[in-house]
């Protein structure tokens, strides 16, 4: 199988110590390429540096998630417009709208959603959104934006049926997680992931958060890791009765369309 790991927090402190054996092992179980996630101003120039020391292999995002939405300034809007200048930034975000930790008031939130949806809207850039327990206002503000901006991908979908639905009515595309394997709280993405059009969905680990519970052994560390992006498309693929093949190809040809990433072994 050859896959594409659409969200990987690979400027994580956790990874700080052994990163290169971290896409050592990722390589070996088939990741051909990963899109390392910007959450931050000061994340996105990291994943930025991650992408420029692996061409071809690591693209980024450059975007601040909601959790940081008080650090959005015209400074920083400037920053992350300059970063989007660099064709390896291939997506706009993790931005969007979090009322369930609610680590920034939400006025910040919406602002700093509205600001990064007009950044994709000048740029042509896809979305990566997060998108937790805010469902009503997120759909609120984008859709300020229809016709404005171009395709979009909820980042990690934990939400209900009636959302996931409202999703695929507006043409979004969703990203599925190790969540799936959380039989606490992930357990009804087993039968909404049916749903999903083959075109509409990607996979991602969203390292180093949200180890699938199903993966034995279970390291010690409870650290993800985009090694497991296999056991996640396997784990999807049996939710929608088809082959793991299928869904490898399937995602991993969405994804690259998606992020209009070059084929692998591609020079560009």
């Amino acid at each position: 199988m050859q896959l594409i790991d659409i969200g990987a927090n690979l400027g994580h402190e956790s990874f700080a110590h052994d990163r290169d054996t971290v896409l050592a092992r990722a390589r070996a179980a088939g990741v051909v390429q990963m899109v390392v996630t910007g959450a931050s101003r000061s994340g996105s120039h990291e994943a930025l540096a991650l992408a420029k020391a692996h061409p071809h292999w690591l693209h980024c995002t450059a975007g601040v998630h909601p959790h940081h939405a008080l650090e959005y300034t015209d400074e920083a809007d400037a920053e992350l417009r300059a970063l989007h200048a660099d064709a390896r930034v291939c997506a706009v975000g993790e931005c969007g709208l979090d009322y369930f930790r609610d680590l920034s008031p939400r006025p910040a939130q919406r602002h700093a959603f509205e600001r990064q949806l007009q950044i994709a809207a000048d740029t042509g850039k896809p979305l990566f959104l997060h998108q937790r327990d805010a469902h009503a206002d997120f759909v609120a503000i984008m859709r300020g934006f229809d016709g404005m901006v171009g395709p979009a991908v909820v980042h990690c979908f934990t939400g209900t049926r009636d959302e996931l639905f409202e999703c695929l009515d507006h043409d979004w595309y969703i990203g599925i997680t190790g969540w799936l394997c959380d039989e606490r709280r992930g357990s009804h993405l087993r039968e909404l992931v049916r749903h999903i059009p083959a075109n509409r969905l990607m996979i991602e680990t969203d390292a180093p958060y949200l180890l699938p519970r199903t993966v034995r052994p279970q390291p010690a560390h409870r650290r993800n890791e985009p090694m497991y992006l296999p056991h996640i498309a396997e784990e999807l693929a049996r939710d929608r009765d088809e082959d793991v093949a299928l869904t490898a190809a399937n995602t991993t040809a969405t994804a690259r369309a998606f992020f209009r990433l070059p084929a692998v072994g591609d020079s560009r």
